[in-house]
């Protein structure tokens, strides 16, 4: 398996609107639910998604994390909405 680092470095590079928009980005794996748990935050506005494996797997082997990119998108969206 990959690293927490690893994983948020992929991610990174396959959506660079995280680390452009001011978006931060942590990456855990979470024993209990068996995925990785992607917190994205700005400001005080923070959203968390459960990546599963086979998502993971696809983002470090270079495919879009197609469920992650719409969290990503659904952040966005609402920081523009504040006024962000």
């Amino acid at each position: 398996m990959y690293s927490e680092k690893q994983l948020c470095d992929k991610i990174r590079s396959l959506y660079p609107e995280i680390g452009a928009c001011g978006i931060d980005i942590d990456v855990n794996y979470n024993d209990k639910e068996q995925a990785w748990l992607v917190t994205l935050k700005k400001d005080a506005k923070e959203l968390k998604h459960y990546l599963n494996l086979p998502d993971a797997d696809g983002c470090m082997e270079g495919k879009q994390c197609v469920s992650l990119g719409l969290e990503i998108a659904q952040l966005r969206k609402h920081l523009e909405r504040e006024g962000f």
